[in-house]
């Protein structure tokens, strides 16, 4: 017997619905769907490479959604980690930081690599709208000039290293002007 995933319709089910990644959707389709001739004790069906690559490829973002998300909890726990260590102009840490060596440190203790300034950080993260803002990106504030950066911690908070005489802490985003960026998946 000789299936193509190209004649399964898959519309019919509802994946948002059944929470299945694609690729066991459609493991599971085939099976249930090839019958064994009697007297076989199996059957290999063939399935179009086309079909294939495109399951496969279905299935490929989220697992890089996943790794992203457990990327973005690992820097969120690194930027707790912090918390309380002294603001100084220029440092970049252990002991002090300011609020662009805070973000490199942090980052770079999770694998990504970052320039040193607000500015440099803001040119070399990907920009995102802040409604698809996700923990673990990068909060920008300023206009045309980045004059600050700070980590977001999801519900409207940020872990940020503030000015002299402050502690690294996590608060609520005090402005409108501010914006977004990606550089974790």
């Amino acid at each position: 017997m000789s299936l193509s995933l190209d004649s399964l319709s898959l519309d019919s089910l509802s994946l948002d619905r059944l929470r299945m990644p694609a690729l066991a959707l459609a493991t599971v389709a085939v099976a249930s769907a090839v019958a064994l001739p009697a007297g076989s004790a199996s059957a290999a069906p063939a399935v179009s490479t086309t079909a294939a690559t495109s399951v496969a490829t279905a299935a490929a973002p989220s697992a890089a959604r996943t790794a992203a998300l457990a990327k973005a909890r690992a820097v969120l726990v690194t930027a707790a980690s912090l918390k309380g260590r002294p603001y100084r102009y220029g440092a970049t840490g252990p002991r002090a930081f300011d609020c662009s060596g805070y973000t490199k440190y942090v980052y770079a203790r999770n694998g990504i690599k970052l320039p040193r300034t607000a500015q440099q950080q803001y040119r070399n993260a990907r920009k995102i709208s802040k409604a698809s803002i996700r923990q673990g990106d990068l909060v920008f504030f300023g206009g045309a000039h980045k004059y600050h950066v700070a980590i977001y911690a999801g519900n409207g908070m940020i872990w940020h290293s503030p000015s002299s005489g402050k502690t690294v802490r996590n608060v609520k985003i005090w402005t409108s002007r501010w914006s977004a960026g990606r550089v974790i998946g």
